[in-house]
Order: structure tokens, then sequence, then C-alpha cells
């Protein structure tokens, strides 16, 4: 049974929760408050949930979710994702964030910043542009016609593989947007940032994301 470890339960990473429980996967949630403040979600998400730590969560995984601001990556427990695909759910918002010069001209991504705090373990971007709700409301059978799609960065072929194949499980279709250095074509403001769209119209999206 894989295991996904999630680093942060908010609304993104609640809603991941209850797709992975409901397609077969095991969750270990964590959350910056402590285990025993999830006993409602956990309760919720049944017998293949368990409240953690955050380093637990990060140590159990197979497949980890980092889902909290990005003010809070240094947090993120590093040896326990040695090695491990770890999927980046987070946008930065300078409003929350405050302004950082090499994001706010794009020189860099919060993924790559991610990956600089975790450097044996493999980012992923993922899930920052639906909304959460979608993650449940849209999920649709493989081979559906006009599935929704969502895009992955990441620089590992077999990290990447991984997490378009734990997406595909959970409900939707994936578009292979290239290295972290290429996710600020799915941040804030961009065209494929929110909308539903389909594979082809996701590549045709982020194709025509301009700095």
């Amino acid at each position: 049974m894989t295991t996904i470890g999630l680093i942060g339960a908010g609304h993104i990473g609640s809603q991941i929760a209850r797709q992975a429980i409901a397609h077969g996967y095991d969750v270990v949630v964590s959350n910056s408050r402590g285990p025993e403040t999830l006993a409602d979600l956990v309760a919720e998400l049944g017998d293949h949930a368990r409240p953690a730590t955050a380093a637990e969560a990060a140590g159990a995984a197979d497949i980890a979710v980092v889902t909290i601001p990005f003010l809070a990556i240094d947090k993120v427990p590093v040896e326990p994702l040695n090695g491990k695909a770890v999927i980046d759910t987070n946008n930065y918002y300078w409003e929350r964030d405050g302004h950082i010069a090499e994001l706010d001209d794009l020189s860099e991504t919060s993924s790559a910043k991610l990956q600089q705090h975790l450097p044996d373990a493999h980012v992923v971007k993922a899930f920052n542009h639906i909304f959460a709700s979608a993650i449940t409301d849209e999920a649709q059978d493989a081979g559906t016609p006009d599935r929704r799609a969502l895009a992955i960065f990441g620089d590992d072929a077999a990290a990447n593989a991984t997490v378009a194949a734990f997406i595909d499980a959970i409900g939707f279709d994936t578009v292979d947007g290239g290295p972290l250095s290429e996710s600020w074509r799915i941040q804030r403001d961009t065209p494929a940032y929110g909308p539903r769209l389909t594979a082809e119209e996701l590549r045709k999206a982020l194709a025509s994301a301009t700095k």
C-alpha cells in the first residue's frame, strides 16, 4: 500500500488526503499545530489515515506532499525526505510572504527554493493551480472525455512519473511542463492558473505564458 505523507493539512492538503483515501492510498497527515489537532480530519478520513508530526509524516511517506505557506518551507523536515518524490503545492504571494526579489523578477521559482531546502529529495510542482474544492468535485476516471489536466514540473523523470501516476489515480490527466525552472508558467497571473483546462488546453496555456 502506497502511503501519502502530508506536511500541511489545510484546504489543499485535506482535499488531497480525501482523494487519496478514496482511491486506496494510506495517508499520514501533519500540520504545524500538532497531531492532536487533526482528530476530526482523521476521523473523517477513516482507518487508512493517521495523524503525525511533520517528521513522522515525511518518514512514512512513499510520496510526500508539502502544502504549507511559502514562508514556512524552512521548517520542512529534510533527512526523512531524502530520495523521495515531494509534491509542492505552494504559491508565492508577496502580500503574505513579503517581497523576495528573485521570485518577484521570476529569475527563480518557489519550487526551486523548496528543492534547495531539500537537496536530496525530488520536488515536483503540482496542485498549485486548482481550487481546493475542485480536487474532489472535478475528479474523473481515466479516459473520460475532456478530463481536467494538472501541470507538473520537476527535475527528476522518475519522480515526475510517480507523481503523474498518483494524480491520474485520483482523477486528473497531467501535462509535464518541464523542469522546476519553468514552473513560473503555472504561477499566479498566468493563463493556466485557475481555469479548468483539458490536457491540450493546458499545454497551450503553459506555452503562452510570458515573464
